[in-house]
């Protein structure tokens, strides 16, 4: 089985390429939506949450309110006083437990399949060597604030304060990984004719998001 990893800054299309990833029949689970799994009330990673961050996260149902734990952990600036370290460290563990065992799972049942772990913060979460490839999705910062705003509806100048603060955690450093890396350029607008790899000096493939339907299959056999 060949294990990949997703990841990319806010609002960089990484969901866009895992959409891609499952046409050509690859497996993908959303590292987002096993943390959101994971802060259901009952659950150790939300008492822990709680624990740390206080009851003033919490709704009228006693769930964790996304936008309001989101603020006590990244502050109204970058990472520099902020609690996004301290949150990490209470969710990255077991998530990283839960993709394990997901990945496990699709390898026990089909040998032969492509799974793919999406996550903002892979490198972060100190994941790279759980996969046998990385591809990492870019694109331009006005990208970011545009697909930000129209996702959350809220103005661009909010939209930009948000992405900034969020980017702040995210290191984006490819170098020295060990893994074999594509890097996709979603600003390949039109999906202009290209060569499909661009090889760099750090051994990090640059791929326009088309390339991705001729490079996955290949990938399946090695």
């Amino acid at each position: 089985m060949l294990r990949v990893g997703l990841t990319g800054g806010i609002a960089s299309g990484k969901s866009t390429v895992g959409e891609m990833f499952v046409a050509l029949g690859a497996h993908l689970i959303r590292a987002d939506e096993i943390s959101h799994q994971l802060m259901q009330p009952g659950q150790a990673v939300y008492e822990e949450v709680v624990r740390h961050f206080g009851r003033g996260i919490l709704d009228g149902e006693g769930k964790i309110n996304r936008a309001r734990l989101a603020e006590a952990a990244f502050g109204s600036g970058g990472v520099e006083g902020s609690r996004i370290r301290e949150l990490n460290q209470i969710v990255h563990p077991a998530v990283l437990q839960k993709q394990a065992e997901w990945m496990d799972e699709i390898g026990g049942s089909e040998p032969g399949a492509i799974a793919v772990v999406e996550a903002a913060l892979l490198l972060e979460a100190g994941a790279a060597g759980q996969f046998d490839r990385l591809v990492v999705v870019t694109c331009r910062p006005e990208q970011r604030v545009r697909r930000w705003a129209e996702r959350m509806h809220v103005d661009e100048a909010s939209a930009r304060r948000e992405v900034t603060r969020r980017m702040a955690a995210q290191t984006g450093a490819l170098e020295g990984m060990g893994v074999e890396t594509a890097v996709v350029d979603m600003f390949a607008s039109g999906f202009r004719p290209s060569p499909p790899a661009e090889a760099r000096k750090d051994g990090v493939q640059k791929v326009q998001p088309r390339a991705l339907t001729h490079r996955l299959p290949e990938c399946s056999h090695r």
